[in-house]
């Protein structure tokens, strides 16, 4: 028997081409077959044709694996985590002179997202889906990881290959909207399929996240249904409500508590050195931006110790600002925050807090939810602060109605200072049910946009969908021309790659994106800000 190990397969051919999502021809899998892989007999045997695999995709939504620190950073901490400003770039890269934190796009960066998805997320998806039945609750459990992750990637781009994956080596891109309603529609069968199960425990040896608990797999599939309904709400209100009402109201529920959290488990089956503890302290790539250090500090929020390290020159917490030109890691490294992860840290997916926010939302638009839209907002607080391991200072954070996010920011290093005032979104913590229906929704998007941390792609996300919470601009957008000065960055260009491999779907994808490939090009439902 060949050594398989759980967390461990190659997929033998997975991009030729353009996207490789057909099979590989009958010659080419008698040529390349490796004596150290495990082929499918094998799998079979070892019951590993869908565990394998499912632990391959739960590695690959965050990038994990030995040495993968660096394609973690070109997947999310070079893309949303900037873009978000939950850090900022301490580090000048000798080969480009400019980046994306100066909302510069260089190829090799912003190509790898979405090439990484299809090998490490929709890949295995198939290959599961090649070997279990509809009414499968492994492909059910798939199908979940690959809308979390596939979101994230229509989120970073727009129009995408997707309903038609499989089919062929050069695939047809969908809209956004075609997209989010096949989304909608594989939540929808997964999670009836896992309903019928609840309680059970499926592929426990091969999960890494709930270990199999079929429950929290169902409470986690109606949460990521309600984040989605949430994203389409200014584009098709009907469709975001009736998705929504569909989360709410399942019997399973949603996540609740901080036991409820889905996070990539460290153990004896799966180590990793965990990425940002890599990018943020072992490299110093990547420290604290200026926004979390006005927002953090002007509320004295008490998760700021949990979030961030003291910076070592003068322990206290302090970021720098993003798109500084030519950044020098020396001038910073010292008097800056680092992000709180150690080596062993475990990779965070989604928050329980999350839903409550989401709730608090809903409620405010459409009175969905038995509790209050304060009750809704402040249980989200409690939340974060428990999945931050927070447990004191938390009601009388709640309460405040005095202590605002900064108005200037200082430069940690030169002691310059900018005034912020109008580009941070100045309330306080403490609910006012006096004010209006934007001031409510801006009140809860500033937690909501603590709460992801360090998820800094969803918060980008969600920052394009409402305008909300304010953020410092990067300190120049003179090193780009493809984003107005003052605007967010909107998204990443198509790849290269597919411009080379894919070429016809890829242009008749520009005309779908509804404006050029470019980064200030908003998608589908970003229409508000």
């Amino acid at each position: 028997m060949k050594k398989i190990t759980k967390n461990t397969i190659t997929i033998g051919c997975l991009l030729a081409g353009g996207l490789l999502l057909g099979a590989c021809t009958d010659k080419f899998g008698n040529w390349n077959i490796n004596p150290d892989e495990a082929n499918k007999e094998d799998l079979s045997h070892d019951n590993l044709n869908t565990g394998a695999y499912f632990s391959q995709m739960e590695s690959g939504v965050f990038v994990l694996g030995k040495d993968m620190g660096g394609e973690y950073q070109l997947t999310q901490a070079l893309e949303g985590d900037l873009f978000a400003s939950y850090f900022a770039a301490n580090k000048t890269w000798n080969y480009t002179a400019y980046n994306h934190d100066h909302y510069f796009l260089y190829a090799p960066w912003y190509n790898a997202p979405f090439n990484d998805a299809y090998e490490r997320i929709m890949q295995p998806w198939k290959s599961i889906y090649d070997v279990t039945e509809a009414s499968s609750p492994q492909r059910a459990m798939a199908t979940l990881i690959k809308v979390f992750g596939m979101s994230r990637i229509t989120d970073m781009y727009g129009p995408i290959p997707y309903s038609k994956f499989g089919t062929g080596v050069k695939v047809a891109y969908d809209s956004q909207e075609q997209v989010y309603n096949q989304f909608f529609k594989e939540l929808d069968d997964a999670i009836k399929v896992l309903t019928t199960m609840s309680g059970q425990t499926v592929m426990k040896d091969y999960d890494n996240i709930y270990y199999g608990n079929v429950t929290k797999w169902i409470k986690f599939g109606n949460t990521l249904r309600l984040r989605l309904a949430m994203r389409v709400s200014n584009v098709n209100e009907a469709l975001a409500k009736e998705q929504a009402q569909a989360a709410a109201n399942h019997p399973i529920g949603l996540m609740t508590t901080a036991n409820d959290d889905a996070a990539v488990h460290q153990s004896s089956a799966l180590t990793f050195r965990h990425p940002l503890w890599e990018i943020g302290s072992s490299w110093d790539d990547e420290h604290m931006s200026a926004t979390m250090d006005c927002y953090l500090n002007g509320y004295n929020d008490p998760r700021l110790s949990a979030y961030f390290l003291p910076s070592t020159a003068n322990n206290e917490y302090h970021g720098l600002r993003n798109g500084i030109a030519n950044v020098n890691s020396a001038t910073y490294k010292d008097v800056t925050s680092r992000p709180n992860f150690q080596m062993g840290s475990d990779m965070h997916w989604m928050a329980a807090a999350e839903a409550y926010f989401l709730m608090a939302e809903a409620k405010l638009r459409w009175g969905i939810g038995a509790e209050t839209v304060q009750k809704y907002y402040e249980d989200g607080i409690r939340t974060s602060m428990a999945s931050a391991g927070v447990t004191s200072g938390v009601e009388s954070y709640i309460k405040n109605k005095t202590k605002l996010p900064l108005d200037k920011y200082v430069d940690p290093a030169n002691k310059s200072t900018t005034d912020v005032s109008a580009m941070l979104s100045r309330l306080s913590v403490a609910w006012d049910e006096g004010a209006n229906t934007d001031k409510k929704l801006e009140r809860i998007m500033i937690q909501k946009w603590i709460a992801l941390y360090p998820d800094g792609q969803e918060a980008w996300s969600e920052m394009r969908r409402t305008g909300y919470p304010g953020w410092v601009r990067i300190q120049s957008y003179a090193h780009q021309n493809e984003v107005k000065n003052g605007e967010m960055i909107s998204r990443l260009k198509f790849p290269t790659t597919e411009y080379t491999n894919n070429t016809e779907n890829t242009n008749a994808a520009v005309k779908l994106l509804g404006g050029a490939d470019q980064a200030g090009t908003r998608l589908w439902w970003d229409v508000k800000r």
